[in-house]
């Protein structure tokens, strides 16, 4: 899979919001322009094997993750980090 060269700041941002329950990948592609499939192949590189089996468990199936299956929009926390 190709990455983008990301700064460790990038990087370390995106791990964030990987793991936050409720921003979805989506949202991590409008802002760094990386699929779910790199901000996947992102975090098997950097982050320990069983770290990355368990952030795996947590967002398989995750409705909040994906915006397509949100079943809310309005009233959403939006970082101060984010874009839009």
């Amino acid at each position: 899979m190709n990455l983008p060269n990301l700064s460790s700041d990038t990087i370390n941002r995106v791990i964030e919001m990987a793991w936050e329950d409720r921003t979805p990948f989506e949202a991590i592609a409008f802002q760094y322009d990386l699929s779910e499939k790199q901000v996947i192949a992102l975090m098997r590189r950097e982050m320990t094997a069983s770290s990355f089996r368990m952030w795996r468990k947590r967002v398989s199936g995750r409705k909040t993750k994906h915006l397509g299956k949100r079943e809310f929009v309005a009233g959403r926390f939006r970082s101060q980090n984010q874009k839009g």
